[in-house]
C-alpha cells in the first residue's frame, strides 16, 4: 500500500476497471477524490466514524466547488468542439491538468486533515465506503464494489 494519498489514488486507479467505476460514481454524484480517501483510510485501519466524514466533506466542499468542478465543467464543455479544433483540444488539455493538479492538492488537504487519526490493523468491513455510500452513491453498488476489490490489492 502507498504510504500517501495521492500514490495510493494513482496505484488504484491505474488498475483494471477502477477508471469507468470512479467515472460511474462522479457522474452520480459521488466525489471521486473522497472515495479514494475513504479506500485509504480504510487501508490503513482508520476508524470510521460520522464526525470524521463530516469533517472531510466540509474541508472538501470549498475547494471542490469553487476550484474542481469549474474546471471539469469547461473541460467536459469543450470535449465535442475540441475533436474538430485543435486549438481548442490543446487548450483543454490544459485545463485537464489543472483539474487534476486541483484533485491532488484536493488530496493533499484531505490527508492532511487525517493525518493524526489514529491506525489500527487494516479491517474488512468496508466501513469508510459504506459510509460513503450512504450519502449518495448506494444505486451504484457495483462501481463501489470494484474499488473495494482494486483497493484490496493496493
Amino acid at each position: 500500500m502507498s504510504s500517501d494519498l495521492w500514490s495510493f489514488s494513482l496505484d488504484l486507479y491505474a488498475k483494471p476497471g477502477v477508471e469507468q467505476a470512479c467515472l460511474t460514481l462522479q457522474n452520480a454524484g459521488g466525489n471521486v477524490c473522497l472515495l479514494l480517501c475513504g479506500l485509504w483510510l480504510e487501508q490503513r485501519g482508520v476508524a470510521f466514524t460520522e464526525q470524521r466524514l463530516q469533517q472531510l466533506q466540509q474541508l472538501l466542499g470549498p475547494w471542490d466547488t469553487e476550484v474542481v468542478q469549474p474546471l471539469r465543467t469547461l473541460r467536459t464543455q469543450w470535449k465535442a468542439r475540441a475533436l474538430q479544433d485543435p486549438a481548442l483540444d490543446s487548450l483543454r488539455e490544459q485545463v485537464k491538468r489543472l483539474e487534476l493538479e486541483a484533485e491532488r492538492q484536493l488530496l493533499e488537504r484531505l490527508e492532511t486533515a487525517t493525518q493524526d487519526w489514529p491506525e489500527a490493523q487494516p479491517t474488512d468491513t468496508a466501513q469508510w465506503l459504506q459510509g460513503l455510500a450512504a450519502s449518495g452513491d448506494q444505486g451504484n453498488r457495483d462501481a463501489l464494489h470494484q474499488l473495494r476489490v482494486a483497493a484490496s490489492g493496493t
